[in-house]
């Protein structure tokens, strides 16, 4: 080889100039996150057994620090809520054209059936949304709605833990966990993950929703409402306060002194740091869950006063106890609209078969008033700036009524969500369903693609935040999910 070509100072300068650009290129991958070898290599965060939920740093700048899920249980309807579909109401009482007879859930389907609400333009944005959820729709212009979710069951139990944890099973740590795993909590006195069941009860699949999965228990969500406060955390009323007082710091030295005998046992260190945060939640829980100084104003925001529907009154102190956790600095807030009652016939959740008007007459009003003023109150309070705030459901209904039935059957093919918030774009829609609202048709998205988005604004690859259990690396998304970088602003 002659060697005055590689001296060559032409071909010296473009190789040198090639070379760099390369440089570059990798360099904007790996910030991009586009690497593929990068991505396969887990980040485990250094959590500290002493205080589990001390603050940890995320995989790269997050738009948002905290969340609040608002869980719609029962699968509440998207073609009476947020998506507009005006070929059903052309189509109205006729049969779905198709090449196949429809079977879902309940077996077969009757005709098509438009909306009994009427859809009003909201906002500059002018997005459609239902009279059933007047006061949400005001604030639509706030509201990144995806059109295009899909779920992989149509069962209510399986479909939460889905929404939920990212798997139909039972025994998967939940979203809600994986964060705090990730990042830790900013208040040391309160739990760092508060899961906010119905004032009616608990969802279908009940604790599984908020549940630790085979991550250590420290991480699973602490479920309370405004209506009724954490079992046994109230002192004993023969224990004098000083006595109380005396007996914790008694033990906290006996647990001192335990630990100080086994170094390094970081289950020990776990379950004593548990006992000081249990010590420490006798007087913050309290205080957070007594809503008597929030102000007049603020309780008739939220339809808190409300003495003729109870329910809604209850839902609404269960909101404004997630904007007072989330000020207070609790990472993540699982809010549940929604309760499972055996043979209820959707009475107290979003499961409307029989009678859809009437179930949703009823549902409607509970939910709308008290979730659009947290959305307006987290907006005012400059709260959501650092918030993201989801609201879910299991899945979709259909756009048919069941036969013999003036309800809708359970829909996993195509439904709504929507994010607002940090990190979100205002007044956009992402995806569609078809012309009847009954599939996916446009940028088709799954539960891992919404989980990975979430973990992204979180400042966390979810490709990356992982824990070995059993022989494999498991993570929320499983081995699926991509972010969708459409709805990101």
């Amino acid at each position: 080889m002659d060697l005055r070509f590689l001296l060559d100072r032409r071909h010296f300068l473009r190789h040198t100039v090639g070379g760099l650009s390369g440089v570059a290129l990798t360099d904007l991958l790996v910030r991009d996150r586009l690497l593929s070898a990068k991505e396969q290599t887990p980040i485990r965060p250094k959590v500290d057994p002493q205080n589990p939920n001390r603050v940890r740093e995320t995989h790269f700048p997050a738009k948002a620090k905290n969340v609040v899920v608002i869980f719609c249980s029962g699968a509440c309807s998207h073609l009476d809520t947020f998506d507009y579909k005006p070929e059903l109401v052309k189509m109205h009482d006729k049969p779905m054209p198709a090449t196949e007879k429809v079977i879902t859930f309940q077996g077969e389907q009757g005709t098509l059936q438009k909306s009994p609400w009427e859809f009003k333009p909201r906002g500059e944005s002018g997005k459609m949304v239902s009279t059933l959820v007047d006061h949400l729709g005001e604030h639509a212009d706030d509201m990144c709605f995806i059109h295009s979710m899909t779920s992989k069951t149509n069962t209510h139990g399986p479909g939460e833990n889905f929404m939920s944890t990212g798997f139909t099973l039972d025994g998967f740590p939940s979203m809600g966990s994986w964060a705090i795993y990730a990042l830790g909590s900013e208040n040391e006195n309160l739990p760092a993950f508060v899961a906010i069941p119905d004032p009616r009860g608990k969802p279908q699949s009940s604790v599984n929703n908020w549940g630790p999965g085979f991550l250590p228990a420290v991480f699973q969500g602490t479920d309370f409402n405004a209506s009724s406060p954490i079992r046994n955390l109230a002192r004993p009323t023969q224990i004098s306060p000083r006595e109380d007082e005396d007996t914790r710091a008694f033990l906290e030295t006996l647990n001192q002194r335990h630990l100080q005998e086994f170094p390094g046992d970081s289950q020990l260190a776990a379950r004593i740091a548990s006992y000081q945060l249990a010590a420490k939640m006798q007087l913050s829980v309290p205080q957070i869950t007594d809503l008597s100084t929030e102000p007049a104003h603020v309780l008739k925001k939220y339809g808190a006063d409300d003495t003729e529907n109870k329910l809604k009154a209850e839902f609404a102190r269960n909101c404004i106890l997630a904007r007072r956790l989330i000020e207070s600095g609790v990472r993540f807030v699982q809010l549940f609209n929604g309760a499972y009652q055996t043979g209820g016939e959707g009475t107290s959740n979003w499961d409307g078969h029989k009678v859809l008007k009437k179930q949703y007459d009823v549902h409607g009003p509970i939910l709308d008033q008290p979730a659009a003023a947290l959305l307006e109150d987290l907006k005012q309070r400059g709260l959501l700036e650092d918030t993201l705030v989801v609201w879910c459901t299991e899945f979709g209904r259909m756009p048919t009524f069941q036969k013999g039935a003036s309800g809708r059957d359970h829909n996993p093919s195509g439904f709504t969500t929507w994010l607002a918030g940090s990190g979100v774009k205002k007044g956009y829609t992402y995806g569609a369903t078809d012309e009847f609202g009954y599939k996916a048709a446009e940028n088709v998205t799954s539960v891992y693609d919404f989980h990975a988005t979430i973990l992204h604004l979180l400042g966390l690859n979810h490709e990356q935040l992982s824990y070995y259990h059993n022989g494999i690396e498991r993570r929320l998304t499983d081995v699926h999910g991509t972010v969708i970088q459409d709805i990101l602003a």
